[in-house]
């Protein structure tokens, strides 16, 4: 076994709920995972290689295949494509003669795409050996990396102005404009105790912030109630992994806030008596790593987490699934991202099987200003259904973008207006998984009563073509199934072949029943609630917008997708017939 494998193996304890981390740390060793490497890794931790394979192979960022000293990433949500990404990343390869998704003969570089990088109000934007980060691309700094990459010009050497990411807080609040807590929240649960401590979370009105909206004090109290084995603890695990499409106000909170996001871990420890910690930070944000690291760092050494408490940081590896409680916790584990059956929830066993609570980033920034500054000043936020206020994340086709902090019951129409948004078509709230809202939604009011939210707010004027809004948000599904189930594996992809056939022109009322009948059978049949929301942007288009379909569907009877004839060509070589018989399109009727 290789010394520096060893090495890692001995500094990671051996452990088996470590092997995400271990292929972190492996891959930064030459840029890939080679199959040696793999078995090294396997035989340490006791588990057969197909098992190790098996995880590695389910996370895009991690390599099974060299991937060029300079792999660039362009990001690929569909504010990005209108932004002209594509048109960028076509430029960068024919500036370094690459083929997409393809290493060079050398090994010199590779440009690919990747999901949502939590950049859209910078974008275009791209990942640079996903330890960095380049926004608002346009042809001349096109021009300029691809020199760089011909001359081999070490990363460390490139513009630190390139690397720059901007807060991009366009209104702030009261989670915003607060200064970073320096342990007075905990200070405050302490002198409260543990018992009126939860009841202030309670009274507050506090739900999560993750999209769900689960009322926070609940899920606390059910992991209370959980019973702990001998030798265990209580979990606190902050959701870092801020995948959902259109998504950025986390990625903020992190970069300012650190200090409230750990606070609000701490306050939740002291009121469920946990002893750890996690944070799972999605790979996109890597470039976040080391700031977080130095924040944990000072508050471990001023004792602001506590004596009995401390909180580690675990990198994803990129699965949009991991968003998903259960299979961030099967991440954890070190395991395959892919969503547990429930029961038993997180709440009774969770982490290694210890009852586990699992908040969002927004979710814990919020308890740590609710025990500083009480309930009471919380729920005079927002609506008696949906207390204090919500960080959104504006992009698309508005001048203004960034992230707005807004009261619970402010009107839709209000945001688009602070935005700057004009001659709007359509507005996708909640990233693909949530709401595709057309102009008279525009009046209702965000909150868990009307809208409901997650924080991603991308906006299509009139310009915009909504079937290839929905078509990349159903490609984006179909690239992020974890595959588990047939329903999410198969439909995701049957969703994207219907689609691309009226891309295409060859659409019918045929392709619309199709399509009605495959959203139907997504929504009911699915392994986790991921899959079932897979085609939400589809559903609401059929229902709100449905000339966008029926006009991409010209023909009135049935047109296959592809040529019929064309597909006897390889049968017609191998038999040597080009006879008429031989052709579908003169075969006598």
């Amino acid at each position: 076994m290789s010394t520096a494998i060893t090495d890692l193996l001995h500094r990671h304890g051996h452990r088996r709920d470590r092997l995400v981390q271990l292929l972190h740390d492996v891959q930064a060793l030459q840029g890939w995972l080679p199959r040696p490497a793999l078995a090294e890794l396997a035989a340490g931790l006791g588990l057969s290689a197909a098992v190790v394979e098996g995880v590695a192979g389910f996370y895009r960022f991690f390599h099974l295949q060299p991937v060029g000293r300079y792999h660039l990433l362009f990001a690929d949500n569909v504010t990005d494509r209108f932004a002209g990404s594509r048109a960028l990343a076509a430029d960068l390869c024919r500036r370094l003669w690459l083929e997409p998704g393809r290493t060079s003969e050398d090994g010199l570089a590779r440009v690919g795409f990747t999901s949502c990088t939590g950049l859209g109000d910078q974008g275009p934007a791209l990942l640079l050996n996903q330890q960095r980060v380049i926004t608002r691309l346009d042809g001349g700094r096109i021009a300029e990396i691809a020199e760089l990459v011909r001359a081999q010009v070490p990363v460390a050497e490139w513009p630190a102005e390139w690397f720059v990411v901007e807060p991009g807080v366009r209104r702030p609040g009261v989670l915003l404009n607060a200064p970073a807590p320096r342990g007075e929240a905990i200070v405050a649960t302490r002198a409260r105790g543990a018992a009126a401590a939860l009841d202030e979370v309670q009274a507050s009105g506090l739900r999560g912030r993750g999209g769900a909206g689960y009322p926070t004090h609940a899920k606390w109290r059910a992991c209370l109630a959980a019973p702990l084995a001998a030798g265990q603890t209580r979990v606190v695990v902050c959701n870092a992994d801020e995948g959902e499409p259109g998504t950025f106000k986390d990625r903020v909170l992190l970069m300012q806030h650190a200090h409230a996001v750990f606070e609000g871990m701490g306050v939740a420890a002291e009121v469920l008596g946990a002893r750890q910690g996690l944070v799972y930070l999605r790979a996109e944000y890597r470039f976040l790593l080391e700031g977080l690291q130095a924040v944990l760092a000072e508050r471990r050494a001023a004792g602001l987490l506590g004596p009995h408490f401390d909180i580690e940081i675990h990198l994803g590896a990129g699965a949009y699934v991991c968003g998903e409680e259960s299979a961030l916790i099967e991440s954890l584990e070190g395991k395959r991202g892919t969503p547990r059956i429930r029961p038993p929830f997180p709440v009774e066993r969770g982490y290694l099987g210890q009852p586990t609570v699992v908040n969002n980033v927004e979710t814990f920034a919020a308890v740590a200003w609710i025990a500083r500054h009480g309930a009471a000043a919380w729920a005079a936020l927002g609506t008696p259904e949906s207390r204090g206020s919500k960080l959104h994340s504006v992009s698309g086709d508005v001048s203004r973008p960034g992230v707005y902090e807004l009261p619970f019951g402010t009107p839709l129409a209000e945001l688009l207006r602070e935005a700057g948004a004009h001659d709007v078509q359509a507005v996708q709230l909640g990233g693909p998984s949530g709401l595709l809202l057309a102009p008279p939604d525009f009046e209702r009011r965000l909150g868990f009563e009307d809208l409901p939210t997650a924080g991603a707010l991308m906006v299509f004027n009139r310009q915009r073509d909504l079937l290839e809004v929905v078509r990349g948000f159903a490609q984006f599904f179909a690239h992020e199934s974890c595959g588990f189930c047939t329903p999410c594996r198969v439909g995701t992809e049957l969703v994207v072949r219907r689609l691309d056939k009226l891309h295409a022109g060859h659409g019918s009322p045929f392709d619309e029943r199709e399509l009605r009948d495959l959203e139907a059978l997504m929504h009911g049949t699915t392994h986790c609630g991921l899959g079932a929301s897979a085609t939400n942007p589809l559903r609401d288009l059929l229902q709100r917008f449905p000339e966008a379909l029926r006009s991409r569907s010209p023909h009135a009877g049935f047109v296959p997708g592809f040529d019929l004839d064309a597909e006897l060509a390889s049968a017609r070589a191998a038999t040597g017939r080009d006879d008429r018989h031989a052709h579908l399109d003169q075969v006598p009727r």
